[in-house]
């Protein structure tokens, strides 16, 4: 089968590509991104998903075509460029595949298309993106959507995973373990919240799982790791991994949201990136939980548990991280 991977320089898609090359009698991988990968070098092309020409290129001879490229970051400027990619994005591969006649794509979209506070939605659940990535992405999903009602031959598989972690990643759940890991984490709220999270090793195998099985049709999958973890347990659990006593102080959700609007400003007068900011408190004390029943009932066995892939970035991180000093940006 023969893989063209867009985007796949990033977090997810190296791993992606290091899974799909275990199997390297199965798969021929080809990989397009705007900028080079640090482990796949020899299989990477540079292009961006919004050159038509290059897209022709690079989805030629695929079999299958899964779209990571995306911006994603909470603070992209312009926020035109969430729309410019992620949906222009879209409608050129998608112009592309069919001129080269390419009918099969994976497409990760995101639980951002859902809002914050919903009570666990499904995949039928109504849409409520409350940010410019989480309308992008189901922009993007409505281009698929139309997309199909005048292409029902084609294979569509949309994802729509919550927050993914994992070794080398540089986001949102890698700044919350090393401030509990610190000892100098403060908990907003109550720490009841539950947090929804992925781990990248279990991802990949599901993107993995929907190439192999999921051949025909329109598919729209949520994808979380059970079980839900509070906030309150995901810091017992970090202590338990690291060995170490890890002392909490809770705020009130106004008080943490007043320093947060303090760091808008003081990122608004700097013009610096904040690492606190009132979007990531209101992030940060949401329920982020999900209904993600579709994909376990699929057939699809997990390799690894919650538990475990938050004990092995731990490890990797904190007790013996790596000399080479590759990481991935996200959110």
């Amino acid at each position: 089968m023969n893989i063209t991977l867009l985007g796949g320089s990033g977090f997810v898609g190296t791993r992606l590509l290091g899974l799909l090359s275990e199997h390297e009698e199965d798969y021929t991988l080809r990989n397009i991104d705007k900028r080079q990968s640090e482990f796949f070098p020899k299989i990477t092309e540079l292009g961006d998903v919004r050159d038509p020409e290059a897209m022709r290129r690079a989805v030629s001879g695929a079999d299958v075509v899964v779209l990571l490229a995306a911006e994603h970051r909470d603070d992209v400027s312009p926020a035109s460029l969430y729309y410019e990619v992620n949906v222009n994005g879209m409608r050129t591969v998608l112009n592309a595949m069919e001129a080269e006649g390419v009918h099969r794509i994976v497409f990760t979209s995101s639980v951002a298309v859902y809002g914050l506070n919903k009570q666990n939605p499904s995949e039928d659940h109504p849409v409520d993106p409350f940010n410019h990535y989480g309308k992008s992405k189901w922009e993007a999903e409505q281009v698929l959507q139309a997309w199909y009602e005048k292409h029902p031959d084609w294979n569509i598989n949309i994802l729509r995973p919550t927050v993914i972690f994992g070794e080398r990643n540089r986001g949102n759940v890698f700044n919350l373990l090393q401030q509990i890991s610190s000892g100098k984490f403060l908990m907003v709220g109550s720490g009841q919240n539950k947090k929804s999270m992925a781990y990248v090793g279990n991802i990949v195998s599901f993107i993995r799982f929907l190439i192999e099985t999921r051949r025909i049709g329109y598919n729209v999958y949520n994808y979380v790791d059970q079980p839900d973890f509070t906030m309150n347990m995901l810091v017992k659990h970090v202590g338990e991994v690291l060995d170490k006593h890890i002392p909490t102080i809770h705020l009130p959700y106004w008080l943490g949201m007043l320093g947060g609007r303090c760091f808008d400003l003081l990122a608004w007068v700097t013009n610096r990136k904040m690492t606190i900011s009132s979007v990531r408190v209101k992030k940060f004390c949401a329920t982020t939980q999900f209904d993600a029943k579709k994909a376990w009932e699929s057939g699809f066995a997990a390799p690894y548990s919650l538990s475990e892939g938050l004990a092995r970035t731990l490890r990797f991180e904190f007790i013996d991280p790596p000399k080479d000093g590759i990481t991935f940006k996200t959110e």
